[in-house]
């Protein structure tokens, strides 16, 4: 019973990474078809201070599952570690590149290096969640032998199954993004931007939604195991939810209920996860290591368990206050860089004091400040 604790608490580390992380990431994706510098102006404006606030918060996720993963199953952990460092090196360097891209072009004094920081984003935030994607496919179809580096580094991911956890992970990705941007455009009164989002929310779902179609064929063929689990009751019951979540979220994108929107997109992503954890159970490396086999011992786990209740007291209303602050817009831009508006603030938490040359700096930044409504 202990072990299903832990291993549901890593699924939910894996379900939030899923909500928060894919949507940057895809927006990502959609500041990369934006188009020129003229064209993209508006919807690259919202991207900034939709995800800007919080980007690296939602990397607090993925170093929760590494951490609990590691602790509570280490041999499974480092069978998939040493396996499959060649996708997960990959979505390392994707995860640092974009977040480099994503802070020095807010600094770029000149087009091209905005456009080479841009692009760094963008095209980062398309082949990240393809690994991470890739990775989960490998897992999940039973490519990944226990032990030391004893799989293929290459032929354990380079799958129909990965490919599929791949295009679905980028897919997912971009619908997640593009309702969320839609109700960030709505919520800020852009009619415009609201519409221009809420059609590239249709169309992804839609490609979402026909990839997972196609992918029942692509797991009969590949991961016949994985097909059968799937198929379960279980299984089949949350990837039912799933499908109902996406087709309702759409409806709702359609009729302009955006606040609504927003929550059945989750669903539809957390369900289809759920889906796979149900499958995957009862083992941590199908066919070869069961959780129950090879968990850490009792005391470990509850040491686990406790952590995970410390740490939600501390870190849930952090992130809890971090979104009611973004949806407020009390973290939008005013300006031409936030940078600005960090220096004044710098500068004002200091006293304000200093060279003249400083208060100067001070008062200009100031004026980049989003003014609090009376």
């Amino acid at each position: 019973m202990l072990v299903i604790v832990v291993a549901s608490i890593i699924w939910v580390g894996i379900s939030a990474y899923a909500v928060f992380g894919s949507a940057d990431f895809g927006a990502g994706m959609w500041d990369l078809v934006a188009g020129d510098e003229v064209r993209g102006r508006e919807p690259r404006r919202l991207i900034e201070s939709s995800i800007g606030p919080v980007w690296e918060a939602n990397h607090v996720w993925l170093i929760f599952v590494f951490v609990f993963f590691w602790t509570a199953f280490p041999q499974p952990f480092v069978s998939i570690a040493t396996t499959l460092w060649i996708p997960l090196t990959l979505a390392a360097f994707g995860i640092i590149f974009r977040g480099a891209g994503f802070a020095f072009r807010k600094w770029a004094d000149t087009t091209n290096r905005r456009r080479f920081y841009g692009a760094a984003f963008a095209g980062a935030s398309l082949v990240t969640p393809f690994f991470l994607g890739a990775v989960v496919g490998a897992v999940a179809s039973g490519r990944v032998p226990l032990g030391n580096a004893a799989g293929d580094p290459w032929r354990s991911w380079l799958t129909p199954t990965s490919v599929l956890g791949g295009i679905l992970a980028v897919t997912t990705a971009a619908f997640g993004a593009a309702v969320l941007l839609t109700h960030d455009a709505h919520r800020q009164g852009d009619a415009a931007l609201t519409a221009y989002f809420r059609r590239r929310a249709t169309l992804s779902g839609l490609v979402t939604g026909a990839v997972a179609l196609a992918g029942i064929a692509v797991l009969a063929a590949d991961a016949p195991d994985l097909f059968a689990s799937l198929s379960a009751p279980v299984g089949a019951a949350l990837l039912v939810i799933s499908a109902l979540g996406g087709l309702s979220s759409l409806a709702a994108l359609r009729s302009g209920r955006y606040d609504l929107a927003r929550p059945l997109a989750v669903v539809a992503i957390v369900s289809v996860l759920w889906g796979w954890g149900a499958g995957q159970y009862p083992w941590a490396l199908r066919p070869v290591a069961l959780a129950t086999d090879y968990a850490a011992g009792d005391e470990t786990l509850w040491a686990l368990v406790i952590v995970f209740i410390a740490a939600g007291f501390l870190a849930i209303p952090a992130l809890l206050l971090l979104g009611h602050l973004v949806q407020r817009g009390h973290l939008d831009a005013a300006g031409p860089s936030r940078g600005d508006s960090t220096d004044a603030l710098m500068s004002r938490l200091a006293g304000g004091g200093g060279a003249g040359s400083a208060h100067s700096s001070s008062e200009a930044a100031d004026r980049h400040l989003p003014k609090r409504p009376a």
